[in-house]
């Protein structure tokens, strides 16, 4: 009889981090993120202006999405990691030696947000300096300075 193969967790939390990302309303990236700890989700989230304000892709579909900030970034975008952790936070959720799965490798502003909340460990999928066209991956390079374990994942 032969065995089924079972997925890894990194497999199952990667590929729900991906689906999250579909959800995702911006109109320049999609990212999901999935927020874990000892196997278990604690939350999910992904990029996009906080709840009950705008849809981006419906709300500004004729300016090509939300207004831009000075730096060119979305004005009203929280990121998917951001996401992930305010929900977990707001909710109770013991997210100090978590994991966090993330479809973009953080930026520097996520990566002093999953620093301080004493997430352990970052897989992330693709590279935000790539994405933006930057020399180094910021958020990475800090998190590993400061001994959170991050890797990308293949």
């Amino acid at each position: 009889m032969d065995m089924i193969k079972k997925p890894s967790f990194d497999e199952i939390f990667m590929d729900l981090a991906q689906n999250l990302a579909l959800r995702s309303h911006c109109t320049r990236a999609q990212v999901g993120c999935v927020l874990t700890k000892d196997t278990r989700i604690i939350s999910i989230g992904y990029n996009g202006p906080p709840s009950g304000t705008h849809n981006c892709d419906e709300d500004f579909k004729d300016e090509g999405g939300c207004p831009k900030d000075s730096k060119g970034s979305c004005s009203l975008a929280l990121h998917a990691e951001q996401n992930a952790i305010l929900y977990a936070s707001k909710n109770g959720a013991g997210i100090e030696g978590s994991t966090i799965y993330v479809t973009l490798s953080p930026c520097i502003s996520c990566a002093r947000i999953i620093y301080s909340m004493k997430i352990k460990k970052v897989i992330f999928l693709h590279s935000y300096a790539a994405y933006k066209g930057l020399p180094t991956d910021e958020g990475v390079e800090f998190l590993r300075k400061f001994g959170v374990e991050v890797i990308q994942y293949v």
